[in-house]
């Protein structure tokens, strides 16, 4: 059983590396998720590994034990809502804005974990909208994990990944059967640029986008980063621009940058300051920055 010292200087790991906040009364995960990473680097337990992270060592230990402590849950077209609010109303909405500027409309699916959503991202638009990618559409893909961005540029799923959320006709009609498992068409993988990025750390870099993802990811945060990241995410909107979040978050009672508009058509949202648009949870509503 992991010591209250050895958690909690675990849990302060995981905090400063990726955000999450762990909580108490979690040491049955650590134990299973930490027992292989222990046997990986031939150390005896997960106090062993404690004792070895704390002594600098073996530097990659660090970062496989922060990867192995995070939840790294997705799915294919996780929530049809916020993929039909992208091309029922964000997408055409924008287009003819970044036309008019000779510009792509930039999509950021910010903690894709292994690359579910933005490869739904481009199916979706492949299958309904083929004439936008990729002479109109930008989709960029971001995850502080380097082990889930190698799988996620892979594009290999295993039978049970592409089973959850993934509808039949694009299984058939992007993926193949390899004796690895099903690897996604080069023609959806060309469509995304997956980058290294964690949230914590600022993403000035990547520039503004029209469509914001980043779902499911802030309820592992406590108050004050939850601030941070949603201060950085609406940073990064363009005027006119729409952060979708997961059903479970909201801005609320932590940043006051983010404010709700009706869903709806074009046009039928709330102006703020910077004119930035952003829908919300389950399509309940629309936030603006």
């Amino acid at each position: 059983m992991t010591s209250p010292d050895d958690y909690r200087f675990l849990a302060d790991l995981l905090k400063r590396n990726s955000g999450l906040h762990l909580g108490e009364g979690k040491e049955y995960l650590l134990e299973s998720r930490l027992l292989p990473i222990a046997e990986q680097f031939g150390l005896k337990d997960v106090a062993d590994l404690v004792r070895a992270i704390r002594e600098g060592a073996t530097p990659q230990l660090a970062l496989a034990t922060v990867e192995a402590m995070t939840t790294q849950e997705t799915l294919f077209f996780r929530d049809m809502t916020p993929f039909k609010a992208l091309k029922e109303n964000l997408l055409p909405e924008a287009l003819p804005r970044r036309r008019a500027l000779h510009q792509k409309v930039r999509i950021w699916s910010a903690a894709c974990s292994t690359g579910q959503e933005p490869y739904s991202i481009a199916m979706l638009l492949a299958t309904q909208l083929p004439a936008v990618l990729p002479a109109d559409v930008e989709i960029i893909a971001t995850d502080y994990s380097a082990k889930a961005l190698a799988r996620a540029r892979a594009g290999l799923y295993s039978q049970f990944e592409v089973q959850r959320g993934l509808p039949a006709p694009m299984l058939v009609r992007y993926f193949t059967q390899t004796p690895a498992g099903f690897r996604i068409a080069d023609e959806i993988r060309r469509y995304v640029t997956f980058q290294e990025q964690n949230l914590l750390h600022g993403c000035a870099g990547l520039g503004s986008f029209d469509v914001i993802f980043c779902r499911n990811v802030l309820i592992y945060f406590d108050r004050p980063v939850k601030r941070e990241v949603f201060d950085r995410l609406a940073s990064a909107l363009a005027p006119g621009g729409h952060l979708l979040l997961g059903a479970a978050e909201t801005p609320y009672g932590v940043t006051e940058r983010l404010v709700r508009a009706p869903c709806g058509c074009p046009g039928a949202y709330i102006e703020a300051a910077h004119d930035a648009r952003i829908t919300a949870g389950l399509g309940a509503g629309a936030l603006v920055a």
